[in-house]
């Protein structure tokens, strides 16, 4: 018999430990982490949902080591500075578990010969697979079909349906937030966004119209309000806005720069946020949301999340279970002090 010490690290989490947890048999919950199509989307939820209270990770690479594996796995990105792609590089590595997979790391820099590049030099090192970061939601180009292992592209998808994609759903969000504000009573509601060129910009104005829809409601001046993602274009709108539509009680903003931009604004025309108007702004960036004048209320991509769900997929993909397609995880509403029901 071995005595066991104080020092033993603790036991990894296995799958019996996440099935037990999330009130699943063994079977339900590998089929669930690995992506199959047989589980319900409720359950397939509770099952990572414990995996990630667990900090389980797929023992795909424990096994493909015995098949000739290097347990190595490269993360690619194409903005390494960027406010979005840090925090799905951050999950993927927690997910990919100390110590029980090595990591590559490269940044292209936007640059498509740099992203060859890497690429080449990651597969000389016998990668067992890539993840692929990119720094906002519109579809890329696919690395290409004669690339060897298996690739999941994060936060931006491939252009390619057969491709492997994780990414925040935009037009969900919209609707988030917009239901948000009609949960405070608002009904004037106007929506402030960046360039129309991108398509998170595009893909919120479509959420927040369909939930004035169903509410019977309409935007502002019947419009999305496009400019850039800045704060000087959130002052601006805003002054326009409340010129032209006195009675606007609402604002869903594009990013968290636009709704500074919006409150400064209304608090220069003397409207009380959120006693006269809510304002939510978008990503949750807590640099710009804890510091503002309130408080802003944002939405959150749960990015980080975006990381492990793509981790996990590439760990499935290794072990020869592959999910092709677009697969987009919902965000969440993170409230602050600027948005309050009507008093």
């Amino acid at each position: 018999m071995t005595n066991q010490t104080s020092g033993t690290p603790p036991r990894a989490a296995t799958l019996t430990d996440v099935a037990r947890l999330a009130g699943v048999s063994i079977a339900t919950a590998s089929k669930a982490i690995n992506g199959r199509d047989q589980v319900k989307a409720e359950t397939r939820l509770r099952v990572l949902e414990a995996a990630e209270r667990l900090s389980f990770a797929p023992n795909a690479l424990a096994r493909g080591l015995l098949k000739g594996r290097t347990g190595t796995v490269g993360l690619l990105t194409s903005d390494l500075e960027g406010r979005f792609s840090i925090p799905v590089l951050m999950g993927a590595e927690d997910a990919f578990g100390a110590g029980r997979v090595s990591v590559f790391l490269c940044d292209a820099r936007g640059d498509a010969i740099r992203e060859q590049h890497h690429v080449r030099a990651l597969l000389s090192r016998r990668v067992d697979g890539l993840i692929v970061v990119g720094s906002r939601t519109d579809p890329r180009p696919p690395l290409g079909a004669e690339v060897p292992v298996p690739v999941v592209y994060a936060y931006a998808p491939s252009e390619d349906p057969e491709d492997m994609s994780i990414t925040a759903d935009g037009v969900g969000a919209g609707r988030l937030a917009v239901e948000h504000l009609l949960s405070c009573g608002r009904r004037k509601i106007a929506h402030v966004s960046g360039d129309p060129a991108y398509k998170a910009a595009q893909d919120r104005a479509t959420g927040a119209a369909a939930a004035l829809e169903a509410a019977g409601l309409s935007l502002v001046g019947n419009q999305t309000y496009f400019g850039s993602w800045s704060e000087g274009w959130g002052r601006g709108a805003a002054r326009m806005i409340v010129e032209q539509h006195p009675d606007v009680d609402g604002f869903f903003c594009g990013s968290d720069q636009i709704a500074r931009g919006v409150l400064d604004a209304l608090r220069e025309l003397g409207r009380d946020v959120p006693g006269d108007a809510s304002v939510i702004g978008f990503d949750n960036w807590e640099v710009l949301t804890t510091n503002a004048r309130p408080q802003l209320t944002s939405v959150d991509m749960n990015l980080e999340r975006v990381g492990r769900i793509a981790a996990q997929r590439l760990f499935a993909a290794i072990d020869g279970t592959r999910r092709p397609g677009i697969e987009e995880l919902p965000c969440r509403v993170v409230t602050r002090e600027s948005t309050a029901p009507i008093s």
